[in-house]
């Protein structure tokens, strides 16, 4: 079983970023965040479309997207993710009004996406984390513009990130050989639509419930290995 570093490299540097977003909350002018969203806005959209072009079959694709939306629409993960996050800021005793929205949207921002799928793959079964390495740069500067905005509750997106990356790492060392590359190539493209989702809401131009299409990434592999 591999060590998950890429894992926890990310987690840290999401807590740093974090914590230097914190101290310039309230400092922070807002035409300076908004012309940090709109471009990370841009730049999460033109990296959702070339991930979403990666895919191979475009029929597993449309199904894995409907058939795991419906399935998170039917479990009401997006009710579920919220409860979380308000017990979490009820755990923390955290008076900020935007701690859950906070902690989701930098959760979903860091989560889903290439680099955080292929990277824990990567290191999985090659044992190579620098892709996970690159991201943790990405996500370290990211963090320091959702923290100035959100507050605390990005600092703790760690967590999920930790547990989803380090978990997909050691779940790629145990079970390497079913990783296919016409499965990375079609979870890449899930997770490429996905990301194109956050790019619109950080441009303000729809806000998608991405929570309740997270299914669709266990979705399209399990279509991707019965019919790929």
């Amino acid at each position: 079983m591999v060590l998950p570093t890429g894992a926890l490299v990310n987690a840290a540097a999401i807590i740093l970023g974090s914590a230097i977003g914190m101290a310039l909350h309230g400092r922070f002018a807002e035409r300076f965040r908004r012309i940090v969203f709109q471009g990370l806005g841009l730049c999460v959209l033109l990296i959702g479309l070339q991930m979403a072009l990666t895919g191979k079959n475009p029929l597993i694709l449309i199904f894995s997207i409907l058939l795991g939306g419906l399935l998170g629409e039917g479990l009401r993960l997006d009710h579920m993710f919220e409860g979380l996050g308000e017990r979490a800021k009820a755990a923390l005793r955290s008076a900020n009004p935007d701690f859950t929205e906070g902690l989701i949207t930098a959760s979903l921002i860091f989560c889903i996406g290439a680099m955080a799928i292929v990277g824990s793959f990567d290191e999985g079964i090659r044992g190579d984390a620098t892709v996970l390495y690159t991201k943790s740069i990405l996500d370290g500067f990211a963090s320091v513009a959702l923290a100035a905005t959100y507050g605390s509750g990005v600092l703790y997106s760690f967590v999920p990130v930790l547990l989803y990356q380090g978990g997909l790492t050691v779940f790629a060392s145990l079970f390497q050989e079913h990783f296919s590359p016409p499965v990375i190539s079609q979870l890449t493209a899930t997770g490429g639509l996905l990301i194109i989702g956050i790019g619109l809401t950080l441009l303000d131009i729809k806000r998608i419930n991405l929570s309740n299409l997270l299914p669709s990434l266990v979705v399209v592999v399990v279509l991707t290995l019965l019919f790929g």
